[in-house]
């Protein structure tokens, strides 16, 4: 399928994981591109990185990134990359270990391969919708597939580290949630959710993109979770608008996503991300059967 890809994928997360590394291990500088923005010289190397590598790899292909002002090929119809070079700017500048790169994989406007990775930790996510999810640390590899549990009280809620709004709280207290883990990173988030220790991550905000969403998409749906926006569709890859202007919702099966789901529409449309009701998308009716969740020699 998209073997070739995921192999490149992965080679060159671990490099551009290596750069943020040296970075990370100064005492760098940080700017701002607006209010609570940060960028730092390490996203920018990253970005140059692989956004120069994808396209020497794949010349036929789009490339989106975060930080390359033109983003012209999302536009494009067939296979476009959206690339996050370090997701969780504001964990790397605190230096708790929690960010990450994403190079996600969108084909005819659907998220199919993901890459995640944390270099803290050496931990990479991967995942090709339709086949199967891994996740390798250090030199292991595991299978990955969500958890069963889908009543929403018992359902374990990953959140943000940085920041928190009292839709957060509204979702929590109406679904009787009583678990709650904190990350940074929204790929990281989901790998927590891949690998069982999670089930579900509700982003009630506007303020995200296409990077951020196609590499975690693919990973989820990979191993058999629900990914998409708080009224239940399918997210579509097509240059329309790169922000996720309907926030996220991510699950680890089919029918904690249907539990949850009208709980979560409410509160968005509360909060004025929602304003008609969606039907679901077809997309998100089934998920796709992942590898068996053995240990991979």
């Amino acid at each position: 399928m998209l073997d070739r890809e995921l192999v490149e994928a992965v080679r060159l997360a671990r490099v551009a994981g290596d750069v943020l590394m040296e970075i990370y291990a100064t005492d760098f500088t940080v700017d701002y591109k607006g209010e609570a923005d940060p960028v730092t010289k390490a996203d920018r190397l990253a970005n140059d990185l692989l956004v120069r590598r994808l396209r020497e790899a794949f010349p036929n292909d789009g490339v989106v990134a975060e930080e390359s002002p033109d983003q012209s090929d999302a536009l494009r119809r067939g296979r476009c990359w959206y690339i996050d070079p370090l997701d969780g700017t504001k964990e790397f500048v605190k230096k708790n270990g929690e960010f990450s790169v994403m190079i996600g994989l969108a084909v005819e406007g659907e998220a199919k391969l993901g890459v995640v990775y944390r270099p803290v930790g050496d931990r990479l996510y991967r995942g090709v919708v339709g086949d199967s999810a891994f996740v390798d640390i250090g030199n292991r590899t595991f299978a990955l597939r969500g958890t069963d549990t889908s009543v929403p009280k018992d359902l374990r809620l990953v959140v943000s580290r940085s920041h928190r709004g009292e839709a957060t709280d509204a979702l929590v207290k109406r679904l009787g949630i009583e678990n709650e883990t904190k990350s940074g990173s929204v790929g990281l988030k989901v790998g927590l959710i891949a690998q069982r220790d999670a089930d579900l991550y509700v982003h009630m905000s506007e303020h995200s993109s296409a990077w951020d969403a196609c590499a975690p998409e693919a990973v989820l749906r990979a191993a058999g979770g629900v990914f998409t926006d708080l009224g239940g569709s399918a997210y579509v890859y097509d240059g329309a608008d790169l922000k996720n202007r309907r926030g996220i919702l991510a699950c680890n099966n089919q029918e904690a996503f249907m539990s949850v789901l009208d709980t979560v529409r409410d509160i968005a449309t509360e909060n004025g991300l929602l304003s008609e009701p969606d039907e679901i998308d077809s997309r998100t009716a089934e998920t796709e059967a992942p590898g068996p969740p053995d240990e991979e020699e």
